[in-house]
């Protein structure tokens, strides 16, 4: 069974695109404290970011640039002699999905399949060893039978999940088709310190909080969801990452959850109770067209194959999450 290997990084030179992000932040600080030598791919500059905070870019090679220019991603990974590439670079919205599907399934789909085809180019030049893909799993679509496990039909409906599917589809057909070192990640929904996209259930139910607004539920409360803190998905890709040569890992796709699903109106009250503000009380609308009832996964394969499990439980994470937002609204 493979296990993480603390010394495997060291040195070692690692892409990851869509380095500003949330996870990407998280991932880039662990391996950089871990010894690794990172070049990170990113487009826009956003406002206020976990990576900024961090003064990760002080320890990080930024190339900036789109991630559907090939020339720009063949030159990369020669260039910098990429031994491991992090794929993390997404349109990561829903509702952004639903209003501009197009550019939704430009970065998702077209953004994996070129930089799947620079990496074959790479891996067949003899200095890639392999590339992570991160799905989701919202690319499992709605099924009648859960937890999610691997086997599952990928059968997304919506924009964001289409995307979803397509990208993990496409990730693996490069390892069947071409033998690339790939593996694919679908986790459960993220949280923790640094998520400043507010549209997202926990980070906008702590700031509605942190001001004694009543939190707003869309739906009836009942969706039932899988909850990872993002050091345990962190913990997750590296162990990945590090095996991608293995024959029980490359091409294959792992589930990374907690196993213990939610419902929305439960984790709300479990926040406000983190907060100690109990006299607030969720503004349950009962109106989320198109969502689907109820997601979680079975991270079984992880745990027997990777040696991985969730170790944050849940009312840790939301204390340690919580803590973080209240610090950020107190400066």
């Amino acid at each position: 069974m493979p296990k993480m290997n603390a010394e495997f990084w060291q040195g070692c030179r690692v892409l990851v695109t869509g380095a500003h992000g949330f996870l990407a932040s998280h991932l880039i600080e662990a391996l950089t404290e871990a010894g690794a030598e990172v070049v990170g791919l990113v487009r826009d500059e956003p406002p206020a970011t976990y990576f900024e905070q961090q003064r990760l870019a002080e320890r990080t090679t930024l190339v900036r640039g789109d991630l559907l220019d090939l020339a720009l991603l063949e030159r990369v990974l020669a260039q910098y002699e990429i031994h491991t590439a992090f794929h993390l670079a997404a349109q990561s919205l829903v509702g952004t999905a639903m209003r501009a599907p197009l550019a939704t399934f430009e970065t998702n789909i077209r953004g994996t399949y070129l930089l799947l085809e620079a990496c074959r180019q790479a891996w067949q030049a003899g200095t890639l060893e392999g590339l992570v893909v991160a799905s989701s799993d919202k690319a499992y679509g709605a099924h009648r039978d859960l937890p999610y496990t691997e086997e599952f039909a990928l059968q997304g409906s919506y924009p964001y999940d289409v995307s979803k599917s397509c990208a993990d589809l496409l990730a693996r057909a490069y390892h069947t088709s071409f033998e690339l070192p790939v593996a694919v990640t679908r986790c459960a929904n993220l949280y923790g310190p640094g998520d400043l996209n507010f549209s997202r259930l926990i980070p906008g139910v702590m700031r509605w909080v942190l001001h004694d607004e009543r939190p707003i539920i869309r739906s009836d409360g009942t969706p039932q969801r899988d909850y990872l803190f993002v050091e345990d998905a962190v913990r997750g890709y590296l162990v990945l990452g590090e095996n991608l040569t293995q024959p029980e890992v490359a091409g294959r796709a792992f589930n990374f959850g907690t196993g213990e699903p939610v419902a929305v109106l439960d984790l709300v009250q479990e926040i406000i109770a983190v907060a100690g503000k109990e006299e607030l009380t969720p503004d349950v609308r009962g109106h989320s067209p198109g969502e689907i009832p109820h997601q979680y996964l079975s991270a079984e394969q992880a745990r027997r194959v990777l040696g991985w499990q969730a170790l944050v439980p849940r009312a840790e994470g939301l204390r340690r999450t919580y803590e973080w937002y209240a610090e950020q609204c107190a400066r």
